[in-house]
């Protein structure tokens, strides 16, 4: 059955409910008392079953579902990747804890892989074509894990193939000031780069390579960037959280989401797909990362100047820039670094596995849930970690279910997305199939990816409708180190901020960019998203993100020893998550916060106007349309606030609440415009969009300036008077939307 039969076939139920909402509304006597019925559909959320929800998610269990889904490497498409979705499909079936229904959604998604039989690796040759050096093609054994046979080597999927030689060169980050500045003394032309992850994209690094003459590309990381520096056998995994020098990460080398193939459309059988040399977005030269312990056989032997103090590392060497290497050293200044990959691309079928639980009042109302099911090796931490949060909750609720003990007031809808790592396609698609039904009907989406970096705090990213909704839930988790400390209070200690809308400090919700699957969601289709982890304390570890991230030691023993032992940072991630899914599934208001989208506009406006008012006045330029809009947004956002507030002391409500919660729902959309930045695919969210300039403000008044002050063209500067039309008038419909609520 389709996961959308359910939900079409009970909205016959809806326009039922509807002319009951009319009766409800209209037909009953407001001295008599309402009927029984009316009084369920006006039902707020039961504050009684949360906490029975919270105290029936197992920590025992969660560790036992992490095992399970880390047993085996799964990358897509791969055997590994279709038992876990067999896997996922039994237990949302099953009859006694399982879902209302449970599928597969299956695409033909464009992937790279590299050939099994003719692995990637690094080598240095002599002028006479001699090798004195070859890379690891596989990491080191260092549990059985490593050993598997279906542990993929180490690659950079859509990398194109080609054994490019020359002179090695050290370019820090590959950033394009690292390439503009190797460029003023060194001709970058037919050179081999090597760069540390971080600082840039993946791909990008390769992008910024190629426009300076570079033909080929590799990439490490750096211990000084995720182990602390720590870099000796001794310092890292197994004895302790740190990346072993063997470790490769691994990753998509794309800049765009979802199929390649398919921009806008789900990548279905018959689907136009465009040609492959149309891509755009890929590495343009052959590119390979590398362990540590290789980079550091090849860092440390290169000749040239020093390199700049900023650009040194964690290995045990001064860092030269080069180019090539050092004639006294273990390689003679004649010999050459060749990269040689043999990647390959296939279109293959990969599948999501949705589940839902019908809505008992609202079943055309959706809140999502989802995470990510593949991983490029065993992927204990990415994605497990959080699939394991997921069926737990799964599991608690689908008891209350299959009992007969609870329905939830809007449908829920899970998602198991497939092929996220090679950029984030599963979600993409599945956005792309249903978008007219997602965009007029889903309320928020939830993403648990990576649910546990480390067992620190909580981390919460969003727009700041959801923000109210997580510090309620987080208020009533506790965390694992202390039952009198909530995940609230914790969480404030790490990450904090001022507001003035809350009259004082709280926790610092993060903003979303595109690293996990609520991209689609949030950028293309417009609806209010957040993204739950607990992270590790920034005060005691500079790590970009924990060091076995996509290498073959993020493993269950890794995870277990290292990361949660005991599994009680997963609890308290799947208690804080399930209770934010229960406010948003069950409220009878909508619990998103209008206001506080006013804190992010105020602020990106005082910026721009800091930035760039002298400039624009110079030109005739106004930002005053958006000063106004902002102010009109401040008005309907407090009058909806008393609105919300006068309701709820109401008795009989049911019409007037389906009617604000649309436009709750609704609000995020505003910001929604499909023509605002034709070069960035996918990307239509105002204040949300992806931006160049490091002025954070509204993202394409940010560009748009930048590139008129870098050419001084008319035409550059009228293109900054567009993005502030844009803005404004996002922000203004926002405000309609909400004077449309708060007028009811």
């Amino acid at each position: 059955m389709n996961v959308w039969k359910i939900v079409g076939g009970v909205f016959g139920g809806a326009l039922i409910l509807a002319i009951g909402l009319l009766i409800g509304h209209f037909g009953i006597s407001k001295t008599s008392e309402a009927p029984s019925w009316v009084k369920d559909l006006s039902k707020d959320v039961d504050e009684a079953f949360i906490q029975e929800f919270m105290k029936e998610v197992s920590s025992d269990n969660i560790r036992e579902h992490l095992r399970k889904l880390s047993m085996s490497p799964h990358m897509a498409t791969t055997k590994g990747d279709e038992d876990l979705v067999k896997m996922i499909l039994n237990q949302w079936k099953d009859p006694k804890f399982g879902l209302d229904d449970a599928k597969e959604e299956r695409y033909d998604v464009y992937l790279s892989f590299p050939k099994a039989d003719q692995p990637n690796n690094v080598r240095v040759v002599t002028s006479g074509g001699e090798q004195k050096f070859k890379s690891r093609l596989t990491e080191e054994s260092l549990t059985a894990d490593q050993s598997d046979p279906d542990v993929v080597k180490p690659y950079a999927a859509y990398a194109p193939s080609g054994v490019p030689k020359g002179k090695l060169v050290y370019a820090n980050q590959g950033k394009m000031s690292d390439f503009e500045t190797l460029n003023k003394t060194i001709d970058l032309r037919g050179t081999i780069a090597i760069v540390r992850y971080g600082g840039a994209g993946r791909s990008a690094k390769a992008i910024n390579a190629a426009k300076f003459g570079v033909i080929g590309l590799i990439v490490y990381t750096d211990p000084k960037d995720i182990n602390d520096g720590y870099a000796s056998k001794s310092q890292t995994y197994p004895n302790s959280w740190y990346m072993p020098p063997s470790g490769v990460e691994r990753g998509s080398y794309v800049e765009d989401f979802g199929d390649l193939l398919t921009p806008y459309y789900p990548a279905k059988n018959f689907s136009y797909r465009i040609n492959e040399n149309d891509i755009k977005g890929r590495p343009p030269i052959p590119t390979q990362p590398i362990g540590f312990e290789d980079a550091e056989e090849l860092i440390c032997q290169l000749n040239g100047p020093e390199a700049d103090n900023s650009w040194q590392g964690g290995l045990s060497c001064k860092y030269n820039i080069g180019p090539g290497f050092r004639p006294d050293g273990k390689f003679n200044d004649s010999s050459d670094v060749q990269v040689n990959v043999y990647n390959y691309a296939e279109v293959k079928s990969s599948a999501n596995v949705m589940g839902i639980i019908r809505g008992s009042v609202e079943p055309d109302r959706y809140i999502m849930y989802g995470n990510h099911r593949d991983s490029w090796v065993h992927g204990a931490i990415d994605p497990s970690s959080g699939t394991a949060v997921m069926l737990e909750i799964t599991r608690v609720l689908g008891t209350k279910v299959k009992a007969g003990k609870w329905r939830p007031r809007r449908t829920i809808i899970f998602g198991s997305w497939g092929a996220e790592e090679f950029g984030l396609i599963g979600s993409t698609e599945f956005s792309e199939d249903y978008y007219s039904k997602l965009r007029d009907r889903t309320a928020v989406y939830i993403n648990v990816d990576i649910s546990v970096f480390a067992n620190a705090t909580l981390r919460a990213q969003g727009t700041p409708p959801v923000q109210n909704v997580i510090f309620t839930a987080a208020k009533q988790v506790k965390t694992p180190v202390s039952a009198s400390l909530s995940v609230y209070d914790n969480w404030i200690r790490y990450f904090n901020r001022t507001s003035t809308i809350y009259n004082g400090l709280i926790p610092q919700l993060g903003t979303l960019g595109a690293g996990s699957d609520y991209a689609p969601f949030l950028h293309y289709l417009g609806i209010s998203c957040m993204d739950l982890a607990y992270t590790y304390d920034r005060s005691k570890t500079s790590a970009r993100i924990y060091p076995a991230y996509h290498t073959a030691f993020d493993t269950f023993d890794y995870t277990d020893k290292h990361i949660d032992p005991g599994f009680t940072s997963h609890q308290a991630v799947a208690r804080t998550a399930g209770n934010v899914l229960l406010r948003l599934a069950d409220s009878l208001i909508l619990p998103l916060g209008p206001r506080d989208y006013l804190e992010t506009l105020e602020n990106y406006y005082k910026t721009a106007e800091t930035q760039f008012s002298a400039q624009l006045t110079n030109r005739g330029i106004s930002l005053v349309p958006l000063k106004n809009a902002i102010a009109r947004y401040q008005k309907f956002s407090d009058e909806l606030d008393k609105t919300i507030s006068e309701l709820k002391d109401a008795k009989e409500t049911p019409l007037r609440v389906r009617m604000i919660n649309d436009q709750l729902m609704l609000l995020e959309r505003a910001f929604i415009n499909h023509f605002a930045f034709p070069d960035k695919l996918y990307y239509s969210h105002v204040i949300w969009a992806s931006r160049s300039s490091s002025i954070v403000t509204f993202p394409g008044i940010a560009d748009a300036y930048a590139m008129a002050i870098s050419t001084g063209l008319q035409k550059d500067w009228d293109q900054v008077h567009h993005h502030i039309t844009v803005a404004a008038t996002a922000v203004d419909n926002a405000a309609s939307t909400l004077e449309t609520a708060a007028s009811v």
